[in-house]
């Protein structure tokens, strides 16, 4: 089954936008070469001109969702500092949380399929949770808490568990404790 966007996008966007569909609903290890190219509308051969194999795809699919987040978080710090930053990536984990078909996180969800901290696909994931952490510490700091650091660990934890939680629970309700909790850090 292709998307009907075979004839409008590029192979390797096409591949991309179906493995990100089909890992995050089904996993990765569930999902096949010969289901990535039949549905992408490629051939094999166009498959591993493009990437050398699956798990280059898994790495450039983690790479694409990444930026993704990455986007959407310059655009917040673009028009919020401090405090309101924090609140504001707190509210859109906490919408995404809500959005019909939510599965938990793309990068925790990977790390299970992907238990060797040395496997690229964890090496990309450890670097994106890097950088996620070092924005949080910063927005922290900004907002003039003494000890960025420690609160910055501290919400890495606690938006992993919402991204559990929201799958498992009532997401509104965790989405509300997220922030609630985001809030507290920031006066303690």
């Amino acid at each position: 089954m292709t998307t009907g966007a075979t004839d409008r996008t590029h192979p390797r966007e096409r591949l991309l936008d179906t493995a990100g569909r089909l890992f995050y609903t089904q996993g990765i290890h569930a999902v096949g070469v010969e289901q990535l190219v039949t549905e992408a509308g490629v051939t094999r051969a166009t498959f591993y001109r493009h990437f050398a194999g699956k798990e280059g795809l898994v790495v450039a699919y983690l790479e694409a969702r990444g930026a993704g987040v990455e986007d959407a978080v310059a655009a917040i710090l673009a028009a919020h500092r401090g405090r309101d930053a924090l609140l504001a990536i707190m509210d859109m984990i906490g919408d995404n949380l809500c959005r019909p078909g939510f599965r938990g996180c793309g990068f925790l969800n990977a790390a299970a399929e992907y238990p060797d901290p040395a496997h690229p696909v964890r090496i990309r994931i450890a670097e994106h949770r890097r950088w996620f952490h070092g924005v949080l510490r910063t927005v922290v700091g900004d907002a003039g808490h003494p000890d960025p650091e420690r609160v910055a660990r501290a919400l890495v934890v606690l938006r992993d568990g919402a991204m559990v939680g929201g799958y498992l629970d009532d997401p509104r309700t965790i989405r509300a404790t997220l922030r609630e909790t985001a809030e507290n850090f920031l006066t303690s």
